[in-house]
């Protein structure tokens, strides 16, 4: 039972953390729109592979990290930088893109899985939000330390990051009709959220600063 708990736990934490829209989640969509779902699909896989070693690596540094907010900290100020500069790129560097008709260059599933697995890299959230959930757990007695829970609480993890990725694929193949409306907006769109992650993050930085 304790291992069920986990992994609801595990998978529980991984929907609520990834549901809002994010970086991975609406390039996902993107390469969905141009290229297909298949395609899109290496790309999830590419990004969970990494979710699933942000997980663990985040999981066995918990109990060094728990009474140490500073490292938590610095975990953020280097999140904040790297979404500061992604935000600089899409809303002003990056060029605006648009939906070709007929044929659509296809990109290898390789070279989508790969870059499904650096953007989940650049991405230093994971780390810090699943230590302090673990610790928060573990406070409560839900969760222990162990190897096999460790694992349990992963694989919902992983599972979770999955279902929420795919159901942001399937979704957006479903309205095609507004297709070119969104694949014109996206680096708008994910420029944004990037900026409104950086300015929660430097709030949350200017807090611990302040108080």
């Amino acid at each position: 039972m304790t291992f069920i708990l986990s992994f609801l736990l595990g998978f529980a934490t991984a929907f609520i953390g990834i549901s809002p829209p994010g970086l991975i989640n609406m390039t996902a969509v993107k390469i969905n729109l141009k290229e297909g779902k298949r395609t899109a699909l290496w790309f999830v896989l590419g990004a969970v592979l990494v979710i699933f070693f942000q997980t663990t690596v985040a999981i066995f540094f918990a109990r060094v990290i728990d009474g140490k907010p500073a490292l938590i900290l610095l975990l953020r100020e280097i999140g904040c930088v790297v979404f500061a500069f992604l935000t600089v790129y899409f809303l002003w560097i990056a060029k605006k893109p648009k939906r070709k008709k007929g044929k659509i260059k296809k990109y290898s599933k390789s070279s989508r899985f790969f870059l499904g697995m650096l953007l989940s890299t650049l991405n230093l959230f994971p780390i810090p939000y699943y230590v302090l959930v673990s610790i928060t757990l573990a406070s409560y007695s839900l969760f222990s330390f162990d190897l096999f829970s460790i694992l349990i609480f992963v694989s919902g993890v992983v599972t979770g990051s999955f279902l929420v990725f795919y159901c942001y694929v399937s979704f957006f193949e479903r309205i095609e009709s507004k297709a070119d409306y969104i694949v014109r907006n996206m680096n708008t769109i994910i420029g944004s959220i990037t900026g409104i992650i950086t300015l929660i993050t430097l709030w949350n930085i200017s807090t611990y600063y302040l108080g």
